[in-house]
């Protein structure tokens, strides 16, 4: 049986979007979280700061170190890690169990810091990125592999880095706030034939959008 292009059956017998590959880590992620609508702010950190992190190296890599992350940077508690001291700083950079880069590591933390104005302003992370999200006629009737390799930004995906830069966050490029919209569900880009796109469509049919308090700038 022929299946579109970015489709394939696994081992397992189940079709998924192909870049899941045979790594069961890999297709776990893709069946359970990739593309599901999230609202937690801690775990919308935890995304934004490992799309950062996962920039030059494939997502598995950072999968496979996502435990680590975890128990480095205090389970991503916001509001602790923006009391980060240089002692931190150096035991991070000699944690060999995540991504050792001076630059990112210092961003998470200058991220963590600006948090709170953030949080006061507009209720939240969760109420700032969703305002972010791309209408229905802003996006493709069908999602196919070709129309996926062909984007790496979106113009929702450019104006979330836009104003997370403003207000001074770091390593929040538009090609890594994509990224960052697929992975938390605010897009579905699961192929169309993927049985998930439509699982990923009911649970952001269902899902209740957090709110901002104030409209985005133009």
């Amino acid at each position: 049986m022929a299946f579109a292009e970015g489709l394939a059956k696994g081992e397992d017998g189940v079709i998924r979007c192909s870049w899941a590959g045979e790594d069961e880590l890999y297709r776990a992620y893709h069946d359970r979280e990739w593309g599901r609508p999230i609202r937690d702010d801690r775990t919308l950190f935890e995304l934004l700061t490992l799309e950062a992190f996962q920039s030059g190296l494939s997502w598995l890599t950072i999968l496979r170190k996502r435990d680590s992350f975890r128990e480095a940077f205090s389970g991503f508690a916001i509001e602790e890690i923006a009391r980060y001291r240089p002692t931190d700083i150096d035991r991070l950079l000699g944690d060999t169990g995540i991504v050792r880069n001076r630059a990112k590591i210092l961003a998470t933390i200058n991220n963590a810091q600006r948090y709170e104005a953030l949080a006061d302003e507009f209720g939240g992370l969760g109420g700032f990125v969703w305002s972010y999200e791309p209408p229905d006629d802003a996006r493709p009737a069908k999602v196919t592999w070709k129309a996926l390799m062909a984007v790496s930004a979106t113009p929702a995906s450019t104006a979330l880095s836009k104003d997370l830069k403003r207000r001074g966050w770091a390593f929040v490029g538009p090609t890594t706030a994509y990224s960052f919209m697929q992975s938390a569900g605010l897009v579905n880009d699961h192929i169309t034939g993927c049985p998930q796109r439509e699982s990923c469509e009911r649970a952001r049919r269902a899902f209740k959008r957090p709110t901002r308090k104030r409209e985005p700038p133009l």
